[in-house]
């Protein structure tokens, strides 16, 4: 790698900061209009859901493919060109008036983002490792909250007042701006040599990447724990508007203020790991989430709030942790299909985990999905737990 220039990783962080904010902002922006769109197409919530789980999905599906790909188109090239397609579905969205049509349209959309969520921690890790890169992997995380944040927020209000064609509108203008910003702030990689287009070396590091028994731990963080945040922010809507809370919707929506949490914890949880280790912070940051579930189980509207800001914070801290460490640990040759593999994990937790949580809710309540989610987070504990017990032969943290 070539020596250090504080110049450069300030850009990049910025940069990749701003791209996280459009992806996420993009990725979630039917989030805070699904009761409004539940009314309008006649759907139960977890038909409602389609419209998140599809996005995830499509990235999910994609992930890889995209992953792979960017080791021999570059890097940087794969990411903008990916975001300015996801810009451009994201546009026409509000448009689309039949709910199957929107559902394939998010499917693309979410295909498209996979170009970007699946190579930044690559780029990141060859642009700025070594001891830069658990503090940039969290600003990037923290990008995703703002995003995430934003793009909930800003949707859902507008979109109480105007109509759920306006509050996505909203989002994808937002994001287009924070777009324009990443095409033009983000440098060229220097220390990326791009593999010819032959299979062969793609298809090894691909192998390896899923060959490293230590890696399985953090793919599982990412499926499960992503599984169970995207199920609280699908159906906490739902919850808020239903007796005995009636929350109105505008109000709800400022329920995603909560993010905010996710943009701290997630910076501080990667200087956390750089100084303390990955595991400790990851297995901490698990049970900070699971007390925030825990915390969510009252009726009473300040607790189940203090409640969200805790189950966000504590997940952001997890995925700041168990990304970084992805980075961190895959070869040179295997780092972006290793990068790959956890947004594919985490996505396909994300469309999965919604689906399977959004049918517990209907079908045993709050307290019930909360227990599902609980053993979730357990089962990704116990992988990250079993890494640290393992032999130090084959759970060295890199």
């Amino acid at each position: 790698m070539n020596a250090v220039d504080p110049a450069r990783i300030r850009k990049i962080r910025i940069a990749l900061l701003l791209g996280a904010l459009a992806m996420f902002a993009l990725l979630y922006a039917p989030q805070p209009v699904l009761p409004q769109l539940a009314e309008v197409f006649a759907l139960n919530p977890g038909t409602a859901a389609l419209l998140v789980s599809a996005s995830t999905l499509g990235l999910a599906v994609a992930a890889i493919p995209l992953g792979t790909l960017s080791e021999a188109v570059g890097r940087r090239r794969t990411m903008i060109a990916a975001l300015l397609i996801a810009e451009a579905l994201g546009l026409l969205l509000p448009w689309v008036p039949f709910f199957p049509v929107l559902v394939a349209v998010r499917l693309v959309q979410g295909a498209a983002i996979a170009g970007l969520a699946a190579v930044a921690a690559a780029y990141l890790a060859d642009e700025t490792g070594g001891e830069h890169l658990g503090t940039t992997m969290g600003l990037y995380v923290a990008g995703t909250t703002i995003g995430g944040m934003a793009g909930r927020l800003l949707g859902g209000v507008v979109g109480d007042f105007a109509g759920w064609h306006s509050g996505v509108l909203a989002v994808a203008v937002l994001a287009g701006v924070c777009t324009v910003l990443f095409v033009v702030l983000l440098p060229a990689e220097r220390n990326h040599h791009r593999q010819p287009l032959s299979w062969r070396p793609l298809l090894g590091g691909l192998r390896a990447a899923l060959s490293d028994p230590v890696l399985y731990a953090p793919y599982l963080v990412a499926a499960l724990g992503m599984g169970a945040f995207v199920t609280v922010y699908n159906v906490l809507g739902f919850r808020l508007a239903a007796p005995p809370l009636l929350v109105p919707p505008a109000l709800a929506a400022l329920a995603f203020l909560a993010y905010a949490a996710g943009t701290v914890t997630s910076t501080l949880a990667g200087r956390a790991a750089d100084h303390w280790g990955r595991i400790q912070v990851l297995l901490a940051s698990l049970a900070v989430t699971a007390l925030g579930l825990l915390l969510m189980l009252s009726d009473s509207l300040p607790v189940i709030v203090v409640g969200l800001v805790v189950f966000t914070g504590g997940f952001f801290a997890a995925h700041s942790v168990a990304s970084g460490w992805v980075g961190a640990r895959a070869s040179a040759s295997a780092r972006g299909q290793a990068s790959a593999l956890y947004q594919f994990a985490y996505y396909g937790g994300s469309s999965v985990g919604g689906v399977l949580g959004g049918a517990a809710y209907g079908a045993w309540g709050w307290s019930g999905m909360t227990v599902l989610l609980c053993c979730w987070l357990a089962v990704a504990a116990a992988g990250a737990w079993i890494v640290r017990i393992a032999p130090r032969r084959v759970a060295v943290e890199a």
